[in-house]
């Protein structure tokens, strides 16, 4: 059965509606890991591999925002 999500535009956000049932969902640790991430219309959306609910989508600003803060420790637990 195919999976069939598409994200939804939220009031206040500049968020497109992307139709993901075919996004290309890709894993950094060759799909071992929780987090994954697919480019989809110039947008990036990452979701919870094994729960794949709604997805976080972000502008390639956010994203670069995101990768440069976790890069940088931003995130890292104490």
């Amino acid at each position: 059965m195919a999976e069939s999500i598409t994200a939804r535009r939220v009031t206040g956000w500049d968020k497109p509606e992307l139709d993901l049932s075919k996004a290309d969902w890709q894993s950094g640790s060759q799909g071992a890991g929780d987090v994954q991430i697919a480019f989809v219309e110039g947008f990036i959306a990452m979701r919870n591999a094994t729960a794949p609910g709604s997805p976080l989508i972000f502008n390639p600003a956010e994203w670069r925002a995101f990768v440069v803060n976790a890069r940088n420790g931003a995130f890292d637990l104490t």
